[in-house]
């Protein structure tokens, strides 16, 4: 049989399973997800597929690892999951998999889709409802992600304690920051190669930036960027971050410290090159706060001890 009328197969089965279950199954009102698409949320979420590791440390912390049928590849390392737990690729998602998982919902992610197609079409033809929650650039954005998948978890509770100690970690790290007033210039590289990648405003990472009493030397730039040495150079840091551990098999820091031409810039002369977590700093979760203590002993040790 081939692969197309097999997930038909299982789509078919799924509906008539559906219309048996009708009466007993009663769903709650019409919501909208984080993307602004409605959805109808399940009586009950017994089983949970998520998509992105930023998702899956929610939901582990909600309480809910138990749930997971399936995560993605890039969830295996998310402490709290477990680890026999079916990995996908959901840039190219299998509908006959997940199908036959019977998942109640799927959290899905914003990096998931390519353009406008809708990945898990197929799926949502199944009637398993799928909601989508793109990666947010603020803080206050993290949080609302955070309630939102507690509200259709049914752990609102839960959701208040981390967003509370969330918030407290913020202001506390901040009412530092505020009081900082000679501001040092940061670079933050995520990412090396053919092209270096940073930020600007519009991101929650030049919002930590800011929160700690720092200065972005991109802050006047939009969202995700692809600086030029030359404008690194110019900017001339105090300090510089980096989120990776390593470049070309050489730790990360030591190559930024030996690139050429840039032994001129203050960061370089006066050893200021730290590593920050990788998966806190890049993954809007309530993780985010790990990388944002880190930042601020980086950048101002003296001050955040």
């Amino acid at each position: 049989m081939k692969k197309g009328s097999k997930i038909l197969s299982l789509v078919f089965a799924m509906l008539f399973s559906l219309a048996i279950f009708a009466g007993c199954a009663e769903t709650t009102k019409t919501m909208t997800d984080r993307e602004g698409n409605e959805f109808t949320l399940p009586k009950k979420v017994e089983k949970i597929i998520s998509t992105a590791p930023s998702n899956t440390e929610v939901l582990v912390d909600l309480g809910l690892a138990d749930k997971l049928v399936a995560v993605d590849k890039y969830s295996a390392d998310v402490e709290g999951i477990n680890k026999d737990l079916p990995k996908i690729d959901f840039r190219n998602p299998d509908a006959e998999t997940i199908i036959s998982l019977q998942p109640d919902i799927i959290i899905a992610s914003g990096h998931n889709k390519v353009g406008d197609n809708d990945p898990f079409q197929l799926v949502k033809d199944a009637g398993i409802t799928v909601v989508y929650i793109p990666s947010s650039y603020s803080i206050d954005g993290i949080y609302g992600d955070i309630e939102f998948i507690a509200q259709i978890t049914k752990a609102d509770k839960k959701s208040k304690e981390i967003i509370d100690n969330m918030k407290k970690e913020v202001e506390s790290i901040k009412a530092i920051g505020d009081k900082i007033t000679n501001k040092k210039k940061v670079y933050f590289e995520i990412g090396s190669g053919s092209m270096l990648s940073s930020f600007g405003k519009e991101t929650f990472l030049n919002e930590m930036i800011e929160i700690v009493g720092a200065e972005n030397i991109f802050a006047n730039e939009k969202s995700w960027i692809s600086p030029s040495t030359e404008a690194i150079i110019s900017a001339n840091p105090d300090v510089i971050l980096t989120s990776m551990p390593d470049i070309n098999g050489v730790k990360a820091v030591d190559d930024i410290k030996s690139r050429d031409g840039w032994g001129s810039i203050t960061a370089i002369k006066e050893g200021k090159v730290y590593s920050i977590d990788g998966n806190s700093s890049s993954r809007p979760s309530q993780n985010i706060i790990k990388a944002l203590k880190e930042m601020a002993k980086a950048i101002y040790p003296n001050e955040y001890k």
